[in-house]
């Protein structure tokens, strides 16, 4: 009888190793599936940059119904701060949604657009420190994710790369479910970056 029980014991936590072996590969291939398909990347092309709320509007992705769309208008609009201020901050205000920006925010991305004006300019295709961050036209943008974008719900934080940086910068968005729009939260991709190369003393 007690040789029976032993045997029994020696199946009974084998059999249990093997379950748990195979939910923990399940888990992981499940995790693995799930990042895979949350590492996505828009492109969005304009011909020109938005001067005043109504150019903004007249964009196709003005109607704000993916992350991806406002991320990329949030970079468009920034370009126009050293042009003209109000009209900016007015775009800004569309793509905020139910809030407007704060006198904080206003001066949050003077302080760090100040003489700056080119980091806005870094995240198009072909901008690069080496030609003073000017890029290839028609303005070209990419807006990435990552596995942890949208982990919460009705908010995301999707990412901008910039040509004088090595790692890609985020802006924090947040849904609004009764119209199905993404509005800009916080704008965190404006540190600092390598200066174009006729600014570089040491280049």
């Amino acid at each position: 009888m007690a040789l029976f029980d032993t045997i029994k014991n020696q199946v009974t936590s084998q059999l249990k190793r093997e379950a748990s072996k195979a939910v923990n590969n399940a888990a992981q291939s499940a995790s693995q599936a799930i990042a895979k398909g949350r590492n996505h990347t828009e492109s969005f092309t304009f011909t020109s940059l938005p001067t005043n709320v109504e150019q903004l509007k007249a964009l196709p992705e003005a109607s704000l119904d993916s992350a991806f769309k406002t991320t990329a208008l949030c970079i468009v609009v920034l370009c126009n701060l050293e042009k003209d201020a109000n009209a900016t901050w007015e775009m800004l205000d569309y793509l905020k949604g139910p809030e407007d920006v704060n006198e904080r925010e206003k001066a949050f991305i003077k302080e760090r657009l100040a003489g700056k004006q080119y980091k806005t300019l870094s995240f198009f295709k072909g901008a690069t420190p080496d030609n003073g961050y000017t890029p290839a036209t028609p303005y070209t943008i990419t807006v990435s994710e990552n596995p942890y974008s949208f982990d919460e719900e009705n908010w995301a934080t999707l990412y901008v790369t910039s040509g004088g940086a090595d790692a890609p910068r985020p802006i924090k968005l947040r849904r609004k479910p009764s119209t199905n729009q993404w509005f800009v939260n916080d704008i965190q991709c404006l540190a600092d970056i390598r200066i174009p190369t006729e600014q570089d003393a040491w280049a």
